[in-house]
């Protein structure tokens, strides 16, 4: 039933009503790349270089995301000089050219065919579309071709297997347990564990486009830390990753449109005992053209914090400005969750309505049990 229905649909009709895709130039740096993410309300960039075999056409190197960015800022080589690092290429963010999770697919490609790109590892494709009056191009400057791209994610093939669910009876009314699809195999800290120490496992949940799990010493659930969520942050939620532990970190995560002075006070103190003053400069920095930062050194860091000045004249513009970083959906405690008996079509429809790609799944006791994803999900319909 799924080959007959992947192979009677091309990939042009997921792609109806997309947006085309917002993009960087190579010589973007990666402040710029942060700039635009705060600016233009995309959860993700995609950015191009000349194609090697056809160096006239453009070739999609990646995406970049807030969260690339916050983890790059506090990567060993670069949490000493923040400041530094914003000053280089984008392509620093991207990763290797042997491991591109963004690949291209044709619109007049059959939708099985797609489908199994996803199912081989790739987290988006771009698509071309035709182009089309008000399109957006390079941000920058200078356009993709003559044509435009838009994304195409897990997500969108999952909504359009939802669109024929019935055909595919009686499979969706199975349990995850039953269908054999819950991964016992979970990415998870405990909330004491330093905040820094999840580093790895934010980039590898970024790349499965999963989370961390926050769990307790006897494995119950707690909350997450979630790359989906923490991609709405700012670029103050590096210090907050540098300074605090996992789960300072999700309170940090769902009050960083405005966190309490008090809390970034604590931040900046932890900050100065582990000699990170750069950090403590982007915290207090009104990043936008010119880079500027209220605090050149740590004395003067000192004298902010007790005006108020610097962490007080962030909070203000933040609250003021409707801050990125504020627009926020669920708190990082309300993770989602079913349990093992849960049908595949309840699953389906409780990720879409949240809009995650993923769902922890959880006994009666709240013990974490395991996670079902979305590559999961479309790996049954595709057997099917």
């Amino acid at each position: 039933m799924a080959v007959s229905l992947l192979q009677s649909h091309e990939v042009s009709d997921l792609c109806i009503g997309k947006p085309a895709v917002r993009s960087l130039p190579p010589s973007a740096t990666v402040r710029e790349a942060l700039l635009a993410l705060k600016r233009g309300g995309e959860s993700c960039l995609s950015v191009w270089i000349a194609d090697q075999e056809l160096p006239e056409k453009k070739a999609c190197a990646g995406k970049v995301c807030m969260v690339d960015i916050l983890c790059y800022l506090c990567a060993e080589e670069n949490i000493s000089s923040p400041a530094a690092a914003l000053g280089a290429p984008v392509s620093a963010l991207l990763p290797t050219k042997n491991s591109s999770p963004v690949l291209r697919v044709e619109p007049h490609s059959c939708v099985l065919e797609a489908l199994d790109v996803i199912l081989d590892g790739a987290q988006n494709l771009v698509v071309p579309i035709r182009s089309g009056a008000g399109r957006k191009k390079l941000i920058g400057g200078g356009g993709v071709g003559a044509v435009d791209y838009c994304w195409l994610t897990q997500e969108d093939f999952v909504r359009f297997f939802l669109n024929s669910i019935a055909l595919f009876s009686p499979a969706p009314a199975l349990s995850v347990s039953d269908l054999g699809i819950v991964r016992p195999a979970v990415l998870a800290v405990r909330p004491h564990d330093p905040a820094l120490a999840a580093l790895p496992l934010i980039r590898r949940a970024l790349a499965d486009q999963t989370s961390v799990a926050v769990v307790t010493d006897d494995g119950k659930l707690i909350g997450e830390i979630s790359p989906s969520t923490l991609a709405h942050c700012d670029e103050g939620a590096a210090a907050a990753l540098a300074a605090l532990s996992a789960g300072d970190l999700m309170a940090w995560i769902d009050c960083s449109g405005a966190p309490p002075e008090a809390t970034v006070w604590a931040v900046k103190a932890r900050l100065r005992e582990k000699g990170l003053t750069g950090l403590i400069e982007l915290l207090e920095a009104d990043l936008s053209p010119p880079f500027s930062s209220s605090s050149g050194t740590s004395s003067s860091s000192s004298s902010d914090e007790e005006s108020g000045g610097g962490a007080g004249r962030r909070l203000r513009r933040l609250r003021s400005s409707g801050s990125y970083s504020a627009r926020m959906g669920r708190r990082s405690e309300e993770a989602i969750v079913c349990h093992p008996g849960s049908s595949l079509v309840a699953i389906i429809i409780q990720a879409l309505a949240h809009r995650v790609s993923y769902v922890w799944v959880v006994d009666d006791d709240y013990g974490l049990v395991g996670i079902v994803s979305f590559p999961d999900i479309l790996g049954v319909f595709r057997e099917l």
